[in-house]
């Protein structure tokens, strides 16, 4: 594999990255959270659609309202992490069309933006994408994530994004984690349990 990062780099990456729900008190800094978009900004989306939409919470009273919004067993690690993002997706994306395809003449857009019938089909799987793309942008820079389900879409989407242009699709704990927490790895499946070639 000629081209492949180092093992190293696919370690940091994908080996030996963990999920994180106990985190150390060393604060993640603005400067390194906008670094991480720049990197998670270049993963493609269908169209160059860029629906994802992110919050970075980290103030105590943004905490607290994302915190009142999630299962009783999240709430910690809301509260624990230096920076939790609210990754959400844009159901109006089209509407950044002539900035993300400012190649193209104004009639090609709205075509294209109308040849969309369902856009919070794109929107979901595009903005979750990004949400990927974000965790492994983070893990590139050092930090460790710590993905969560476990809330209540509608009082999150009521509470941070209430115009309701904009819906959550799922939670990540951004900071350094505590490794003295972790418990043993869990099983990943084979290949030949998930793929096959046709």
């Amino acid at each position: 594999m000629p081209n492949a990062l180092p093992s190293a780099s696919l370690d940091q990456l994908f080996r030996a990255a963990r999920t994180h729900k106990d985190w150390s008190d060393r604060p993640v800094e603005e400067e390194l959270i906008r670094a991480l978009y720049e990197l998670l900004k270049w993963g493609p989306t269908s169209l160059n659609s860029c629906p994802g939409r992110f919050i970075f919470v980290r103030s105590p009273a943004a905490k607290q309202k994302l915190a009142g919004a999630a299962m009783e067993g999240n709430r910690a690690k809301i509260f624990a992490a230096p920076v939790t993002v609210i990754i959400g997706h844009d159901l109006d994306f089209a509407d950044k069309f002539p900035t993300l395809l400012g190649h193209l003449p104004p009639e090609r857009l709205k075509m294209l933006a109308a040849m969309n019938p369902v856009p919070e089909v794109t929107a979901m799987r595009n903005g979750a994408l990004q949400g990927a793309y974000l965790i492994l942008a983070a893990r590139a820079l050092g930090l460790d994530c710590g993905p969560m389900s476990g809330f209540d879409n509608d009082a999150v989407d009521q509470a941070f994004f209430p115009d309701g242009r904009i819906q959550s699709n799922f939670i990540c704990g951004l900071g350094y984690g505590r490794p003295e927490s972790l418990q043993p790895r869990n099983a990943r499946l084979a290949f030949e349990d998930v793929a096959y070639f046709a």
